[in-house]
């Protein structure tokens, strides 16, 4: 059963937390960092040397008696859709944050930056199934649902495995136009790398892996039982051991590393979050680099 009152109380705490921190600054980075989806229309005019041919109206041109040429802008207006896991492994946290509470925050945080340029924003939330969708809409509304959908989706306990590679297919099925979209995750599933590439040339894909730092390193905590939150799967550990301890570290390393290199095989974009960090840090190092790549081309 979801608490409500405890609910509107995440909602409204993420709301002061991100309006604070989506400044004109960060607004001006995304506007600098992501492409509009297309061309518009803009007007007519007379052809001048150096235009492009192709453009020229041969109708209008006809009727006036001098070359007439169209004049297109890029489209500003982009749709943005947010890709959320909520199954079990997500309400996993070993400090004041968990998993799915970092997800909603980044989803604010993103989202609360993108309106500011009149985008539309929308939610697929999935687990081993698709859970719940929210169609793209504009206005700051719109993003005070997206948060309220993915905390009330952890707190209902959906829970449940993780199917990447089939939100990633129902997505590719619906979703025909181009959009930017954020896939957040903590990627504990097999089976969907092969599906990034394909999507990623069709749309503007940022990976976003979220983790805690108990899952990359453990403590020395003596004999404890670790739990699989997503298939209830128990063992037991004796974390005395500097060599269990170690190679565990060692394990969470590895992944990490070969799940950014996923990311690059399939030209994917990404970038890291962790539950005992602040969100902002990598999002604005993420926008400088997307805009540094984009002056260079």
């Amino acid at each position: 059963m979801i608490d409500t009152v405890e609910l509107m109380r995440k909602v409204r705490s993420i709301r002061i937390l991100t309006n604070r921190l989506v400044d004109e600054r960060l607004a001006g980075d995304w506007r600098s960092s992501f492409h509009g989806q297309g061309l518009e229309f803009e007007e007519i005019r007379e052809y001048h040397p150096g235009d492009d041919v192709r453009t020229i109206d041969w109708n209008v041109t006809a009727r006036t008696g001098s070359p007439q040429t169209k004049r297109f802008s890029e489209e500003r207006r982009l749709t943005v859709l947010f890709l959320v896991d909520v199954s079990g492994s997500q309400s996993f946290g070993s400090g004041a944050r968990a998993k799915s509470d970092l997800a909603a925050e980044l989803a604010c945080l993103l989202a609360l930056t993108s309106i500011r340029n009149q985008d539309e924003v929308g939610l697929v939330l999935f687990s081993d199934r698709i859970v719940k969708t929210v169609p793209p809409r504009k206005g700051r509304t719109a993003v005070m649902r997206i948060v309220r959908e993915v905390l009330a989706a952890a707190d209902g306990a959906v829970g449940g495995g993780t199917d990447i590679a089939g939100a990633l297919d129902w997505l590719a099925a619906v979703q025909r136009r181009k959009a930017v979209v954020f896939l957040v995750s903590d990627f504990q599933d097999e089976g969907w790398e092969g599906r990034l590439a394909a999507l990623a040339r069709r749309h503007d894909l940022i990976c976003c892996p979220v983790s805690d730092p108990a899952e990359s390193r453990l403590p020395a905590a003596g004999l404890v039982e670790l739990e699989d939150p997503e298939t209830g799967e128990a063992v037991w550990a004796d974390l005395s051991s500097r060599a269990v301890r170690e190679a565990f570290d060692a394990d969470a390393a590895a992944r990490a590393e070969a799940l950014r290199s996923t990311f690059r095989r399939s030209g994917a974009d990404f970038m890291d979050f962790r539950t005992d960090e602040d969100p902002i840090g990598p999002v604005r190092a993420f926008f400088r680099r997307r805009a540094a790549a984009r002056r260079s081309r």
